[in-house]
């Protein structure tokens, strides 16, 4: 009922999905850019009930708490304290360690504000566990979801880095104003 629901609001919002199902790879990390409104966060949720894929997300502890926590994490969320270095990369790589079939959403952004460069977590995180990125586009100026081939870092990190930049280019997100704007000088990690 959840992917029939999802799917007709899609239709509504005058949405539509490209690119091949990722679903097929058990691990993976969603690489979504950009995040730019709290309007990105409803169409992932559609987009999880409405392909439908298994896939969580980390967010800020702030949503995890009285009275919406338990919607949160129903949804698949999982609270990150972004106050605290807790070691999140290899805690994410030991999830990924220990699961058979396991998928995050991550903006490499960190947040809906401009920035000049992403931040390193999902990328080395992909790197360290050996799984794939997909990297999606929440493309509002056209009203798309793309999902990218899996992509396998590399390891050498501004040369993925730049192929990730690259594939990402000319993304409109629901505010244009605020998607990261990429300087060469930052694509070192």
């Amino acid at each position: 009922m959840l992917k029939l629901i999802s799917r007709l609001i899609m239709k509504i919002w005058g949405f539509r999905v490209t690119g091949p199902d990722p679903e097929l790879i058990p691990k993976k990390v969603y690489a979504v850019y950009p995040h730019t409104s709290n309007w990105d966060f409803p169409l992932g949720i559609l987009m999880k009930f409405a392909m439908p894929i298994d896939v969580n997300y980390v967010g800020k502890t702030s949503l995890f708490k009285w009275p919406y926590g338990w919607l949160f994490r129903w949804l698949g969320g999982i609270p990150v304290d972004r106050k605290k270095n807790t070691n999140f990369v290899d805690s994410m790589v030991a999830l990924y360690n220990k699961y058979d079939r396991l998928a995050f959403a991550i903006a490499p952004e960190g947040t809906r504000k401009r920035v000049k460069k992403f931040k390193t977590g999902f990328y080395y995180i992909a790197h360290q566990a050996k799984v794939p990125i997909i990297l999606v586009k929440f493309d509002f100026g056209n009203k798309v979801v793309d999902y990218s081939k899996p992509f396998y870092t590399t390891g050498v990190y501004a040369d993925d880095m730049r192929f990730i930049i690259d594939h990402f280019k000319g993304t409109q997100g629901c505010n244009p104003e605020l998607a990261c704007q990429w300087e060469e000088e930052v694509i070192k990690p």
